[in-house]
């Protein structure tokens, strides 16, 4: 089995493993167990061999597959055969100053691999006449990679795919469980979440509270980065908020009394996602030396900057005033007493046109709709009639406008004054002639200033009378509705408060 002439071609090898490699989500695939034992099997029978190139990428190609989840001892025998190749070639002769290997890019390259290998197989790939018929388009001349150091090279690349860390001399590369965290954490942040946002954000918290020493700083820079997301209303569960305060809360002692001579600190990314990328590289070891290997190229800051612990203490202090001010305004007990002097006149009667104008189903009124609906909700039941219509639909249309969506904080307000109106008796019939109100902008924006003060505002062809806007069916089925939006958000919100 040494020989490739009993194998498949190349070209049809190169694909089969190209496809392992891209299957990022594949686990005790038996068709894969084959290839990588059949690869292993091949390449231990004589790891001296000049076709032992073809085998050392193969397996370079499939270790993250093997690496993952595989069958009973795939993995074993591709370290046997890798181990076997590295001690077989590595001290052969050779007149190169250096190798591909040393420079190879996880990141930037391994994707090339497959194609590098169906080149590699082709003898007259690098020998056209010109560049403009040859296929090979590499810095570093075939002979470079065909070199028995090279390849060894390449299979101590694959082991510290197996086993990060185990070898000396290969360049650092990402563990694959950072570049998955990166992947996860990037698609919640710009809110196209793989999965479960809330479970991605809760495991960074336990991430920073396990945190290593060399690894907490990292850490600690994607609590900061994850804190916005979490605040914004986006994070339906408390529990989140509490267990991010609490791993911040520990990790703040190892830096509280440090002090530094740096005349000032690097400025830090102000977009989540790459803040979030930048916090979950710095938490490897071969992370931080990627960093420090590329910094320059990039103009980032030196790491001793970056990470001083007197800057970490200012980041921790900053984070937790982020996310405890947060929780408080999504799950405490929200104030709404200034709120008079905004939607009350002089008199004490209502600001109609003002609130009127709120209610517009516009993005520039998010902003306003949760404390607008829960002031409203809160005044409610004090009020007489005609400013209860206001109120009851200011309350229905704040909680539609409401971006991303009601906090707990002002939810559990609003269904207090909801929930009664949603389940008061609806009679058979109707006391009034005239038809319900419309429930569009156009509607409320005349006809609620005209209901509420007719004597200011004239009938329009909007107009409904005051038995109408206070009908027992309009008013359920309008509050039936909204409570049972509502509802739906509160099944998970304020979990583990």
């Amino acid at each position: 089995m040494t020989n490739i002439d009993d194998a498949p071609s190349v070209d049809e090898l190169s694909a089969t493993w190209s496809d392992i490699q891209e299957d990022d989500n594949a686990y005790r695939d038996d068709s894969y167990d084959r290839e990588v034992r059949d690869c292993a099997t091949r390449l231990a029978a004589d790891p001296g061999a000049a076709t032992a190139y073809v085998w050392t990428l193969g397996l370079t190609l499939m270790a993250p597959y093997a690496a993952w989840l595989p069958g009973e001892g795939v993995a074993d025998a591709a370290r046997e055969a890798l181990r076997a190749t590295d001690h077989a070639l590595r001290d052969r002769p050779c007149d190169h100053a250096t190798h591909p290997y040393r420079t190879h890019d996880a990141e930037e390259d391994d994707w090339r691999l497959p194609e590098l290998l169906r080149l590699l197989a082709d003898e007259t790939a690098e020998t056209a006449e010109t560049a403009e018929t040859s296929d090979w388009d590499e810095d570093r001349p075939r002979d470079e990679w065909l070199c028995p150091r090279n390849v060894a090279g390449y299979a101590r690349i694959a082991l510290d795919i197996l086993d990060p860390g185990s070898v000396p001399d290969v360049p650092p590369r990402l563990p694959a469980e950072i570049r998955g965290d990166i992947e996860s954490l990037s698609a919640t942040l710009n809110l196209y979440p793989n999965g479960d946002p809330d479970d991605d954000l809760a495991s960074q918290a336990w991430n920073l509270s396990l945190a290593a020493d060399a690894d907490r700083p990292g850490r600690l820079l994607v609590a900061r980065a994850i804190s916005w997301h979490v605040v914004s209303g986006m994070v339906r569960r408390k529990s989140v908020l509490d267990d991010l305060i609490e791993a911040v809360e520990t990790t703040l002692p190892h830096y509280a009394d440090a002090t530094c001579a740096h005349e000032r600190h690097p400025e830090l990314e102000d977009s989540g996602p790459e803040a979030a990328e930048t916090g979950l590289r710095l938490s490897s070891p071969a992370g931080r030396e990627i960093y420090e290997r590329d910094r320059e190229d990039w103009g980032h800051p030196p790491l001793d900057e970056l990470l001083c612990p007197a800057h970490l203490a200012e980041i921790a202090r900053e984070t937790l005033t982020t996310v405890r001010e947060g929780r408080d305004k999504l799950f405490g007990d929200r104030p709404t007493g200034h709120l008079d002097a905004e939607y009350l006149r002089a008199d004490g009667r209502l600001d109609i046109e003002k609130i009127v104008d709120r209610l517009d189903h516009k993005h520039w009124n998010e902003k306003h709709a949760d404390d607008l609906g829960l002031w409203a909700a809160r005044r409610y039941e004090g009020a007489d009639a005609r400013e209860r219509v206001v109120l009851f639909i200011t309350v229905h249309q704040t909680m539609k406008i409401s971006y991303p969506g009601p906090p707990y904080a002002v939810t559990r307000g609003v269904l207090d004054m909801m929930r009664p109106l949603a389940a008061a008796p609806r009679p058979a019939d109707c006391a009034h002639p005239d038809d319900h109100p419309a429930t569009r902008y156009v509607d409320f924006r005349h006809g609620l200033p005209q209901v509420y003060a007719p004597d200011d505002f004239p009938a329009t062809e909007h107009s409904r009378s005051l038995e109408s806007w206070t009908c027992p069916r309009f008013t359920a089925i309008l509050a039936q509705g909204c409570v049972s939006g509502l509802e739906r958000l509160d099944e998970t919100e304020g979990e583990g408060g």
